[in-house]
């Protein structure tokens, strides 16, 4: 009965705009009191700062800073113009040219909804100008927003490694291969609309042209290259590369003669509001995970899946459907803070891996933005260019039945995400 009144209190608190963390926090508190665990909330501040005292968690505030000098630094152009010159020469070359963009863009931000906003400012009018409908591209332009989190580094990541303790570094070097399936699936369903509707082929840029693209890119590619170069090899941990990460991006704004002090600044009070709602929100699920602990919920919970006969990659198979359903209407921290301390200790403990597990429930997550009724990549896109939401549902099923393919591929094949975090030594 205590648990019911505690749940109803919960959702009328939510409904009534009190702040997820702080609801998270009241309603573990008074879980504590619900189940006769009053003598352990001494215990809960220790347990707090256990759970954000991490070194690799230090990595977050440092991955968002790069991505919001990158924003505001002129990167953005310069990857937009190197995959316009790679790309845009094919049939439905713009429609190539805007995935490949995110895929430079994921190697620096690793946000989906800062890739959606610039890249629905800049590329969709071109799109629409060249006599792609306005739908098609703010479609492919929310699909391809998808790869941000997933290719490293990645800011979901880092925050599933400290909710379950596995290794950045793994998840950063894991999420490679399945980061790139999901480009090429949206490469192939957008040559194949490609022909089905005749869209354009872009401008043929020469190749003396687009050998000084690149090397004006140059700058901005060699970002990623160095982050992840560094943590494949081991020369430096997680949060080493991000602060390496900040200060190639800083050097790269100053190449292209963008970097001034609002600019830093901006990024920073910026970086610090994004940081201070995270970390807040760890605080409130570091109270939940302690009484979750000392009343065994994960092992009930994998008992109760066992008895159902939900084992394995059957039990997987439900989480992507929750944690789908969940990207649909949560905000990704929240959904992670909410989900994973109750869900994924269960599926360890029936066998699998955390690093391939991490992996599914990022791209679930991710995949959940542009999957109607309630994608937020896809109102953010609608927003920005002013193209009919329901319109780029419609334009957007082809990529997201390739993208639920590859993520079905990743479900029920754990070696595509753990060979190479085995052999690099993360696994």
């Amino acid at each position: 009965m205590a648990a019911i009144f505690v749940l109803l209190w919960s959702i009328l608190l939510l409904a009534g705009g009190a702040v997820l963390a702080h609801l998270i926090g009241a309603a573990s508190i008074l879980s504590f009191v619900a189940a006769d665990r009053t003598r352990f909330l001494a215990a809960i501040p220790q347990r707090i700062i256990a759970h954000v005292d991490l070194f690799s968690i230090m990595s977050m505030p440092l991955f968002i800073l790069a991505g919001e000098i990158m924003n505001r630094c002129g990167l953005t152009q310069a990857l937009l113009d190197v995959a316009n010159a790679c790309m845009a020469r094919l049939r439905g070359g713009l429609g190539h040219v805007n995935i490949l963009t995110s895929v430079f863009f994921a190697g620096i931000s690793g946000s989906a909804m800062a890739d959606a906003a610039s890249i629905s400012n800049t590329l969709v009018p071109a799109m629409r100008k060249s006599g792609y409908s306005l739908e098609y591209a703010g479609a492919i332009t929310a699909a391809s927003s998808v790869i941000g989190p997933i290719i490293p580094p990645s800011i979901i990541m880092i925050f599933y490694g400290a909710l379950t303790n596995t290794s950045v570094a793994g998840m950063f070097v894991a999420g490679l291969v399945p980061g790139l399936l999901i480009a090429m699936a949206l490469f192939a369903a957008n040559a194949i609309q490609a022909y089905r509707h005749d869209h354009p082929r872009g401008e043929s840029v020469p190749a003396r042209e687009t050998l000084r693209r690149l090397l004006y890119a140059l700058p901005a590619l060699v970002v990623p290259v160095v982050i992840m170069s560094g943590i494949v090899f081991g020369i430096v941990t997680p949060t080493e590369a991000a602060a390496l990460a900040v200060l190639c991006t800083i050097l790269a704004g100053l190449f292209y003669r963008q970097v001034t002090l609002s600019v830093l600044f901006e990024s920073v009070q910026r970086t610090a509001i994004l940081t201070g709602s995270i970390f807040i929100l760890l605080s409130g699920v570091a109270a939940f995970g302690y009484l979750a602990g000392l009343e065994h919920l994960p092992s009930r919970l994998a008992v109760l899946m066992s008895s159902l006969g939900l084992e394995g990659w059957r039990y997987l198979l439900l989480l992507n459907l929750v944690f789908l359903v969940a990207g649909m209407f949560l905000e990704v921290p929240v959904a992670l803070a909410l989900l994973v301390p109750l869900l994924a200790p269960a599926a360890i403990e029936m066998g699998v891996h955390p690093i391939h597990l991490g992996i599914v429930i990022v791209v679930n997550l991710t995949l959940g933005i542009v999957t109607p009724p309630f994608g937020a990549a896809l109102l953010v896109v609608s927003a920005v260019s002013g193209a009919r939401y329901w319109g780029m549902v419609r334009a957007a099923l082809p990529f997201l039945i390739a993208q639920l393919l590859v993520l079905l591929l990743l479900t029920l094949a754990p070696e595509i995400t753990l060979a190479l975090p085995r052999l690099f030594g993360f696994a």
